[in-house]
């Protein structure tokens, strides 16, 4: 077996108010794999994920990239290896063009030159929007932005993409280009979101997380299809939506 990607063991975090936002909670997600994190609005989600590249820290446990701890000396190469495109591609485009926020981390990085050009039109191929590059990111549409947004992060080689409700506030189109985007990328995917026919089309396993606990860990159609599961964490499919006659991805 390979050492995972992300491996979380006994995660457990409580804020300084006292509230206990995560209970014990395991992980393991490998290379190449495409897993959704899914649960209701306080499940703890936000938290989890914050924790993968040191934002916050100090509970119990431990988490580990591609067997790197996640401690205050490897926050650098932490951060290199865990990409996190947020819901609102907004809080990651902030420069005049979309040429120099892609380039914005690989050069502080260091990369310069004719390599940080390489590697800004490489991210932006990956996300098709080389033909953008000198434009400002307030021109584009929001599907645009989103897709620029992974290309900010790709640019950096990170070995997990982690993805903050990717699909929010997308057209349909857009949902469907950046779906393709996603399957084409060689690259271990944390995808988290309550856009479950989504997760359904993109991500093979899925993990529940409610309550600060992991719940389910399964195959994603069969914790879709598992009625008792999703009612009792309020998880709902859309309305006419049946994942079985979907069936599911391959692993």
């Amino acid at each position: 077996m390979s050492v995972p990607t992300l491996d979380v063991r006994g995660l457990a975090f409580a804020y300084p108010d006292g509230h206990q936002a995560l209970f014990g909670v395991d992980l393991h997600v490998h290379p190449g794999e495409r897993v959704a994190l899914l649960g209701p609005n306080g499940a703890g989600k936000t938290t989890l994920v914050l924790h993968l590249n040191g934002i916050l820290t100090g509970g119990a446990g431990s988490v580990a990239i591609s067997g790197l701890p996640v401690e205050k000396k490897n926050l650098a190469e932490i951060r290199r290896r865990v990409g996190i495109v947020f819901q609102d591609p907004d809080d990651q485009l902030f420069l005049g063009t979309v040429r120099q926020d892609v380039a914005f981390g690989p050069a502080n990085l260091g990369l310069k030159g004719a390599a940080l050009d390489r590697r800004v039109m490489t991210a932006l191929d990956q996300v098709g929007m080389a033909d953008f590059a000198d434009r400002p990111p307030h021109h584009l549409s929001h599907g645009q932005r989103r897709r620029v947004a992974v290309a900010t992060v790709l640019a950096m080689e990170p070995e997990i993409l982690v993805l903050d409700e990717p699909s929010s506030n997308l057209d349909p189109a857009s949902r469907r280009e950046l779906a393709d985007i996603l399957r084409s990328l060689d690259v271990t995917l944390l995808m988290v979101t309550h856009d479950l026919p989504y997760a359904l089309e993109l991500c093979p396993r899925s993990v529940v997380l409610s309550d600060g606990h992991v719940v389910a860990d399964a195959d994603t159609l069969a914790v879709l299809t598992d009625e008792s599961l999703m009612a009792a964490h309020r998880l709902e499919l859309p309305w006419g939506f049946d994942p079985r006659t979907v069936g599911s991805l391959p692993a």
